[in-house]
């Protein structure tokens, strides 16, 4: 009775198996196909960011160089008038941090942070961020957020305008924070796949009235130098943020080709696995269907 019993079970522990490997097959190759179809619907998704980062890069490299020479003009005046903060007087700096709201271009916004923290770490207490961007403001915030001054939303959507600088400037000029002297932290670019991290020097109103060389220039009172302030201050963020936006193009359209090319490479890989597990599960059904009908003779 017992044989008969285990006869009867046999067959049927076997056929159990048998549906369940395949069943474990075909899951596999379903999760493989998945994969591979979402890998390759971010192949074109990178692919199409490329051609549009491309494009504006274009445009972007043109407005640069209409823009170099405000920057060059308002730094000119700061290097000729030889321009020192006052040692005597309370230390106070200003940063002004020049990066976006948008991502995927890789350590374009971090290079300008981690600069700015390297200044903060220094003189925290005596120093102040006013951000242009929100990516800076996500970044300095997490352990510097009470010594960010103000943030400048909605940058980088529309290339920037003279209007733009001129506004930040203007905000920069009524936040009432006195500062003896500061600085714009941008990305200076280089070529399209290069760029550097850099500097420009600000400085108050006081601060310059107080320059030994200043008599270079005549007829200068307080507040044609007042004025002439709020001019190369709007300049130097006008040139800035063009530099600025021309570097993250770039580093846009250099970090989505790189993306395609390593899904690409995913994308070779998936489906050697996926046909050599869709061949492992044919082979082991034909040896299924060999042994079943060699066990029927």
């Amino acid at each position: 009775m017992m044989m008969q019993r285990t006869q009867l079970l046999l067959p049927m522990a076997m056929e159990a198996t048998m549906l369940a490997q395949q069943q474990r097959g075909m899951a596999t190759l379903k999760m493989i196909s998945i994969r591979l179809k979402s890998v390759k619907n971010i192949q074109k998704i990178t692919q199409s960011m490329k051609m549009v980062s491309a494009a504006k890069y274009a445009r972007a490299e043109r407005d640069l160089k209409a823009a170099r020479p405000y920057g060059i003009g308002a730094q000119q005046f700061f290097e000729k008038t030889e321009i020192q903060a006052d040692e005597k007087a309370e230390p106070k700096k200003l940063l002004i941090a020049v990066t976006s709201d948008r991502g995927l271009c890789g350590a374009v916004h971090t290079g300008v942070a981690r600069l700015i923290r390297g200044e903060l770490a220094q003189d925290e207490a005596n120093t102040k961020v006013f951000c242009v961007g929100d990516k800076s403001r996500a970044i300095l915030s997490r352990l510097y957020g009470k010594n960010i001054l103000m943030v400048a939303n909605e940058v980088g959507r529309l290339p920037p305008t003279f209007l733009d600088a001129s506004k930040i400037a203007n905000e920069v000029l009524q936040t009432g924070y006195d500062y003896t002297e500061g600085k714009i932290v941008y990305n200076r670019f280089k070529s399209v796949v290069s760029y550097q991290c850099s500097t420009l020097p600000i400085f108050s109103g006081s601060t310059v009235e107080k320059s030994e060389k200043l008599a270079v220039y005549d007829s200068l009172d307080s507040d044609v130098v007042k004025s002439y302030l709020e001019f190369s201050l709007a300049s130097l963020i006008f040139y800035t943020m063009k530099e600025g936006a021309c570097s993250e193009q770039s580093s846009r359209m250099t970090a989505m080709d790189n993306a395609s090319k390593n899904a690409g490479e995913m994308i070779d890989k998936l489906t050697l696995t996926f046909n050599r597990t869709r061949q492992a599960v044919i082979t082991r059904e034909l040896i299924e269907i060999i042994s079943g009908a060699a066990a029927l003779t």
